[in-house]
């Protein structure tokens, strides 16, 4: 079992860079695929990307590709994301999540254990 627990959000000016970051518990951390996803008030949850339990693979969504990096480190059980070039419709809820299905998926169903998420909000 995983818990995670984001910060890293707040209030940001559009076009700056800003970095979340995910800690989790758990003897077993590098056997679980890591993803984050967001929500914005009154849309579906979103995902942005994953990466593998050994850190060497990453998978990301096609629109935001380029603008933001996962990373993680299995020996302070942490994940990041790094995000750029921020623009007001990146508000919302940012979530770590963590799936023992041991492939990158973009399927929040496949993620099992989920944290309480971190708010951006990107002002214009």
């Amino acid at each position: 079992q995983v818990h995670v627990v984001e910060s890293g959000g707040g209030l940001v000016q559009a076009g700056s860079s800003l970095t979340l970051s995910c800690a989790a518990s758990g003897r077993t951390f590098s056997n679980y695929v890591m993803g984050w996803f967001r929500q914005a008030p009154e849309k579906e949850r979103e995902f942005l990307g994953a990466i593998s339990g050994s850190g060497g693979r990453t998978y990301y969504a096609n629109f935001v590709k380029g603008r933001i990096t996962i990373s993680r480190d299995n020996v302070k059980n942490m994940v990041y994301l790094q995000m750029s070039s921020l623009k007001p419709e990146d508000t919302a809820h940012y979530y770590c999540a963590a799936s023992s299905r041991g492939v990158l998926t973009s399927n929040g169903n496949d993620y099992y254990y989920w944290g309480q998420g971190t708010q951006v909000t990107v002002s214009s």
